[in-house]
């Protein structure tokens, strides 16, 4: 049997968005009740469920995969930021939050966000 989180928790919200968003890719507050894409060391919201023209659905909590860039996040609480191409990284700076698994051969970690 394998495990999987997908599905814990999850909790959406549409939001406008300023500038192109892309499904899977971590995106931060950008003016009221808008989105925009995340530079590298941002604080993240959430991710991008799908988009239609100006707006996104965007996993505010719950289980996500995301990618990762620099050195692999460690399972437990690590602290992560946005690295600007979509995906996170490992930061001093960022929020802590529960890592489940990491999957280094794909550069891809799994979050509670």
């Amino acid at each position: 049997m394998n495990i999987s989180m997908k599905g814990y928790g999850e909790n959406t919200s549409t939001f406008r968005t300023n500038g192109v968003v892309c499904a899977s890719h971590t995106v931060k507050m950008d003016n009221n009740l808008t989105v925009a894409p995340c530079n590298s060391g941002d604080a993240f919201i959430g991710t991008v469920i799908n988009v239609k023209n100006d707006y996104a659905c965007i996993q505010l909590d719950g289980f996500v995969t995301l990618s990762y860039t620099g050195t692999a996040p460690s399972v437990g609480y690590c602290r992560l930021v946005a690295d600007g191409n979509g995906g996170v990284k490992v930061s001093e700076s960022g929020r802590e939050y529960l890592v489940t698994e990491v999957y280094t051969s794909y550069k891809t970690v799994g979050i509670i966000l």
